[in-house]
């Protein structure tokens, strides 16, 4: 795990299969699932990456600068690429290859729109920002 990250109350963060590689400024919000598969699928999270409230990730790449929303799932060898929203209750299947700067929403997720620099700033960024603030209360 990197720096200024923060784990939240209920989350869980299992790397007892595999291997879970976590990088900066990284929120694992509130009941949240972290885990991964035995020999075949660790769990990578770049830097910068929210993950909302009882989200499960599980397996899978989630690169920098993502959102991914309360209640949703990825799961084993899904690569989320920068710069991405997983909306909130969506679930990516296995294999899902989700490209840079998109929006996937649904069950299955499915791409819906491109991420615009405000939606990138307005929540990617504030997300992020706002929980090393939120962290910070508890030093």
């Amino acid at each position: 795990m990197g720096d200024d990250c923060s784990v939240w109350f209920q989350a869980i963060v299992r790397g007892d299969v595999n291997s879970i590689r976590i990088g900066n400024c990284v929120n694992i919000q509130d009941g949240a699932v972290i885990h991964c598969t035995y020999l075949t699928a660790p769990t990578n999270i770049g830097n910068r990456v929210s993950i909302g409230h009882r989200a499960i990730v599980h397996g899978c790449t989630i690169q920098d600068n993502v959102l991914v929303g309360m209640g949703a799932i990825v799961m084993d060898h899904a690569v989320i690429e920068s710069g991405s929203i997983i909306a909130a209750g969506a679930v990516v299947l296995e294999n899902t290859h989700v490209e840079a700067g998109w929006i996937w929403a649904g069950v299955p997720a499915k791409p819906v729109k491109k991420v615009s620099a405000d939606l990138l700033k307005g929540q990617v960024d504030r997300i992020a920002d706002n929980y090393l603030k939120y962290a910070s209360w508890f030093k």
